[in-house]
């Protein structure tokens, strides 16, 4: 087949990933995905239903094995040639996403596997845009309003992940003179907006497995706060962003915030879930520091289901500006929903499948 654009995409088939793959897909594209050997099988089987659902043909999609972690990410020689001969865009999206991973995994696969990506990147001969997948969250203790043209700080991290990822963008910042390329930052993802969709139960899905547990009594007492916000950005937005702006020749060069402009509070949130739930709201909400001391204390996981690395996301006063992502999402007419739009269809997901 003769194609007119050839991707190629690290992080296949991650769900963020797989979503954004059938997004892209069309009959003219070439896709070039880096899956690692133990995920071919799973990979083969996702590539079969993206080509019917898309309705393109399966001869679109090539898998190749390797790692991001090795030098030319592991690659064949033959298929690195075809790479850097064919190639006009990158997404870089394979990550370690695990706010309790240890130090040396994260800097091996978030820090030292973007390097190798980025070394590979400098070499295809006619590169049109280089897509990296960061996160808000580079921020890491930083308060207050984190600008998209901001990065450098001393503020610290929560963790390894943050860490890592901070890192690993400071990299790509390295060659934005060299490279056209887009940082995207999304904030946290969570499930589809309509389907309610997810891989992974963690971040909100804490606290909505929490009220789960007894709707009626917990919502009862509201353990979120009025001073933070806990910025949530659903998998379809995501995508359809990342999409849109890969595409816009206003986007190369530019640090883009994939996050909700206007935030819930945490306890906003703890509403819109009990609400959803039980048809009411909270009565009564405790000081924060005595909410965050309890989550704190070692009969806090069994009892809330928050393990304690991820209590700090629920008590860090931080925003994001997403005005230029808005700029030029707006022209696309493309913009994140409120939380309570939304908040139903996670919860029925989460109630048809309770184990993922």
């Amino acid at each position: 087949m003769l194609f007119r654009d050839t991707v190629f995409l690290t992080g296949f088939p991650g769900f963020i990933a797989g979503r954004l793959v059938e997004r892209l897909a069309r009959s003219d594209r070439q896709f070039i995905l880096l899956v690692q050997p133990q995920l071919i099988e799973q990979a083969m089987s996702d590539v079969d239903e993206i080509a019917r659902r898309a309705d393109v043909p399966l001869e679109c999609f090539s898998l190749v094995e390797g790692d991001i972690t090795q030098p030319d990410l592991g690659i064949a020689a033959d298929d690195l040639e075809t790479i850097r001969f064919e190639t006009k865009r990158v997404f870089h999206l394979a990550a370690v996403y695990d706010l309790a991973i240890d130090r040396s995994t994260a800097m091996a696969v978030n820090l030292e596997g973007t390097r190798n990506v980025n070394a590979l990147v400098r070499t295809i001969r006619d590169l049109e845009r280089y897509n990296y997948v960061s996160t808000c969250y580079v921020a890491g203790r930083r308060e207050g309003t984190v600008l998209e043209t901001e990065l450098e700080h001393n503020s610290g991290f929560k963790n390894f992940y943050e860490e890592s990822k901070y890192l690993a963008e400071a990299e790509v910042e390295k060659i934005k003179a060299d490279v056209p390329l887009t940082i995207y930052r999304p904030s946290v993802v969570v499930g589809d907006s309509e389907t309610g969709e997810t891989v992974k139960y963690d971040g909100i899905y804490y606290l909505i497995n929490y009220l789960r547990k007894a709707p009626t009594l917990l919502r009862v007492i509201n353990v979120g706060n009025d001073r933070v916000r806990l910025n949530l950005v659903p998998v379809d937005f995501v995508v359809d962003a990342i999409a849109e702006l890969s595409a816009n020749p206003a986007a190369a060069g530019k640090t883009l915030a994939i996050a909700d402009r206007s935030p819930m509070t945490t306890s906003e949130l703890f509403n819109a879930i009990a609400y959803d739930l039980t048809g009411r709201r909270s009565e009564f909400t405790p000081s924060p520091r005595l909410v965050e001391w309890f989550l704190n204390t070692p009969v806090s996981p069994p009892i809330t289901g928050l393990p304690r690395y991820g209590v700090p996301y629920f008590f860090i006063s931080q925003s994001y500006d997403t005005s230029i992502a808005d700029g030029l999402l707006k022209q696309a007419n493309i913009e994140c929903p409120r939380f309570s739009e939304y908040v139903g269809s996670l919860l029925d997901f989460v109630a048809e499948f309770p184990e993922l």
